[in-house]
């Protein structure tokens, strides 16, 4: 992958496409497919603690339901 595709790497704006998601109204997981060739998750956040992992600087976790990713991942064929 090359910088202006890793996030937290360009600070220009960009435009997010609703792949998937798991409710029809409100907020809750979703998974966005971006113009620059990335993908955003929404969940739930987790810690790097509970998860045992320790992060680089700009890195988060979020948890979101299996079936969302591979409805969201059918999409990007």
């Amino acid at each position: 992958m090359d910088n202006e595709a890793v996030p937290g790497t360009q600070r220009q704006p960009f435009r997010l496409e609703l792949l998937a998601a798991s409710c029809v109204i409100g907020s809750c997981p979703t998974v966005y497919v971006t113009d620059r060739g990335t993908v955003v998750v929404q969940g739930y956040a987790i810690s790097e603690t509970d998860a045992g992992l320790t992060l680089a600087p700009g890195e988060g976790l979020v948890e979101i339901p299996c079936d969302l990713l591979a409805r969201a991942a059918s999409r990007l064929t």
